[in-house]
């Protein structure tokens, strides 16, 4: 069985009109939300093997703070993350469909019609991912992602 852990960044600070919004850091709330992200992964044993992150400073931050319960994780900077539909995601995350447990830290709404997508295989069935949320799916190992290959197993959010 393969494990997608799809993690929303936490909350940031709002945007000042100087400061690009890829460029927003977390707030103080934003930090204690990953940090309590990353005790719930811990808790329920679910360490992933790699991650894929936006390359925006609050899902940087965000898995900075996973990290720091989880332990090192395998993490690279995918570029195409950031401001990414649903299309994009799935193909990103294909490319890993060997690896066990692979987690996606990014944006809305790329990742609720993502879990949509391949839980219930249509994207306007969404219930929505609050900032930190974690939607944890399961599928069959090495299976090509598509819609509703997956079962939603966890779905968590401070």
């Amino acid at each position: 069985m393969r494990e997608l852990i799809l993690l929303r960044h936490a909350h940031a600070q709002p945007p000042d009109g100087n400061q690009a919004d890829i460029d927003r850091p977390l707030s103080q709330d934003g930090i204690a939300e990953a940090q309590a992200a990353g005790k719930w992964l811990v808790e329920n044993q679910l360490t992933p093997d790699i991650v894929l992150c936006s390359p925006s400073r609050r899902t940087r931050e965000t898995l900075e703070q996973v990290c720091a319960k989880t332990g090192y994780c395998e993490t690279r900077i995918e570029d195409s993350i950031y401001d990414a539909t649903p299309g994009t995601l799935i193909g990103l995350l294909d490319e890993y469909r060997d690896v066990g447990r692979v987690m996606l830290v990014g944006h809305n709404p790329g990742l609720e019609q993502v879990v949509a997508l391949i839980s219930s295989g249509q994207s306007g069935d969404y219930r929505g991912m609050p900032p930190t949320a974690i939607a944890v799916l399961h599928m069959e190992e090495g299976a090509e992602i598509e819609p509703g290959i997956a079962t939603l197993q966890h779905f968590w959010w401070p």
